[in-house]
């Protein structure tokens, strides 16, 4: 494996090349995950060329639908293979090799992704053509997003009506109101399984990503003509916690902390 980053790193295991573009030359596969679309259509415009016709470009960034297709045209352009790859599960997730990948692209392209797909993580899922993959991945963080926020609040009203934090975890967790962020990533210190919310609410999924992620929902409503008003409120809220308040670098479930010291008022 050779590899690139912008940062000075030595990654085990990985010849480190001097340029994206070097990186590219003579692969069969080539992964780029970056943050944003622009920055996407920037390096594929610089690795693209590089690299041999046949081969396939998976691009696992959470990025806008429209980046997405456009680097997928510009790959099928010069005789590639292109899959937008956006994964799920975060940090431990990909420490541990249980990411999903959610994949947008033909099932040739698809064909040649999933293998790896299947070292990486524990599920792929083929969505669709070229950009399934993003609007995939931008609907489930959308929920995400909705629920984390519905889930604190319900802690910041249990405390105010004295309701005891496990007592309550104890009855939503295995009732109507049971969720991924309540059974398996809750956001109150000491109750149910270890989470982010266990150490200080260091990132497992930043804030400041999920504010990203619900920017890209709200970009992409906007573009479909799609009435989306949870997923705006959730954008409001987590750009007030991440750009107003002490939010930035925190869990995004970290956003109990704002609630639960507020008055209605």
């Amino acid at each position: 494996m050779t590899g690139f980053d912008i940062a000075d790193v030595i990654i085990k295991d990985v010849t480190m090349a001097t340029s994206a573009a070097e990186a590219a030359q003579g692969a069969h596969v080539v992964i780029t995950m970056l943050p944003n679309g622009a920055i996407l259509r920037e390096v594929a415009a610089d690795i693209l060329p590089a690299m041999k016709p046949g081969t396939a470009l998976i691009d696992c960034s959470t990025v806008d639908v429209d980046s997405a297709r456009a680097v997928a045209a510009d790959a099928e352009a010069a005789d590639l293979m292109a899959v937008d790859a956006p994964v799920s599960g975060g940090i431990s997730g990909a420490a541990a090799g249980t990411l999903t990948f959610m994949a947008g692209g033909t099932d040739a392209a698809f064909a040649v992704a999933k293998p790896l797909f299947d070292i990486m993580g524990q599920k792929a899922v083929h969505c669709g053509a070229s950009g399934a993959g993003q609007a995939a991945k931008i609907c489930n963080n959308m929920i995400l997003g909705i629920t984390m926020i519905g889930t604190c609040e319900a802690f910041a009203l249990g405390d105010k009506l004295g309701l005891d934090r496990q007592k309550m975890f104890d009855v939503v967790s295995t009732s109507s109101g049971y969720s991924w962020a309540m059974n398996a990533y809750c956001p109150a210190p000491g109750v149910g399984p270890n989470s982010p919310a266990d150490n200080d609410y260091r990132p497992g999924f930043a804030a400041d990503l999920m504010l990203k992620d619900l920017r890209l929902s709200q970009h992409a409503a906007e573009s479909a003509d799609a009435d989306t008003p949870m997923g705006a409120l959730a954008q409001k809220l987590y750009a007030q916690f991440v750009e107003e308040e002490d939010g930035a670098g925190k869990d995004f479930s970290a956003i109990l902390t704002r609630l639960e010291g507020r008055s209605r008022s």
